[in-house]
């Protein structure tokens, strides 16, 4: 899968999939996104800066990261090169039996979670994962359920091993909590005619300099990012409602019912009545 894809919603996968590259000193994901299906990231060896559901992160070797189905993310290696791996699954990939056993059962699921794998461990994750990717490459009509059995194993290995966020120690948090705060007032705040100095205002930055930092951060400008968490209300709003196109772009903080209509079938790739169909 491509790391480096558009913020434009992704297919839906036929299959689980997983990969993994090193990732050099200074790269960036070339845009933010969200996809409809789950992601499993694993650092091997090395760190990365994580921009997620209004967080940011700071993740090193033998951390694991899950991010649920339409949730934003942007990742930075500025610091060092990073070894990782990803898998790619959808939720209907998870046995019953296998949800239950993840700490707080299938409900693991809903949210971004962060765990980390003792080093004790780490040899026999990594041999798991590289099956996972060996058998990407055979990619023939056993590959299926040869990684629904190897996602199996994988994931009740980590609800057995693994070190769970409350049971972390601080360092996977940012110091950049300007940035979080920004992001926070954007999410909770998007309905209302909010600007980039009522943005700027809560975060202690001038405008300006916000910008640039939340740019840097996120991988998109503050106007990008509150327009993001519009989309995705009002996304959500269209299956759960029957209220109209209009009504519901208002309500999402859109003044332009037009620009709505443009910027949800920039994102989704179809317009809003056709997303509600």
């Amino acid at each position: 899968m491509d790391q480096t894809q558009s913020r434009t919603v992704v297919r839906m996968l036929d299959r689980i999939h997983a990969d993994s590259r090193l990732n050099k000193t200074g790269f960036v994901m070339a845009a933010p996104h969200c996809h409809p299906h789950c992601e499993l990231f694993y650092i091997e060896n090395g760190e990365g800066s994580f921009f997620i559901d209004n967080n940011m992160y700071e993740l090193h070797t033998g951390d694991f990261l899950f991010i649920p189905p339409q949730v934003f993310h942007y990742t930075r290696y500025t610091r060092s090169a990073c070894k990782r791996s990803n898998v790619f699954f959808r939720t209907g990939d998870i046995a019953g039996d296998i949800a239950a056993a993840m700490p707080h059962g299938a409900a693991f699921f809903d949210g971004v979670r962060i765990f980390r794998v003792p080093e004790a461990y780490r040899a026999q994750f990594e041999t798991l994962i590289s099956r996972m990717v060996r058998e990407e490459k055979i990619d023939d009509a056993r590959t299926a359920p040869m990684m629904r059995t190897l996602l199996a194993e994988l994931l009740l290995l980590c609800s057995r091993e693994c070190n769970f966020l409350s049971e972390l120690p601080a360092d996977i948090h940012t110091t950049d909590l300007p940035i979080v705060r920004a992001a926070q007032f954007i999410s909770e705040n998007y309905a209302e005619n909010i600007t980039a100095a009522d943005v700027a205002a809560v975060a202690g930055y001038s405008a300006n300099y916000l910008t640039k930092k939340f740019r840097e951060a996120a991988g998109l400008g503050v106007h990008e990012y509150l327009a993001f968490i519009r989309l995705q209300h009002a996304a959500l709003e269209l299956v759960s409602t029957k209220d109209t196109v209009t009504e519901i772009a208002l309500r999402c903080g859109f003044s332009d019912g037009n620009y709505f209509k443009d910027a949800f079938k920039k994102k989704y790739g179809v317009t809003p009545s056709k997303y509600r169909k």
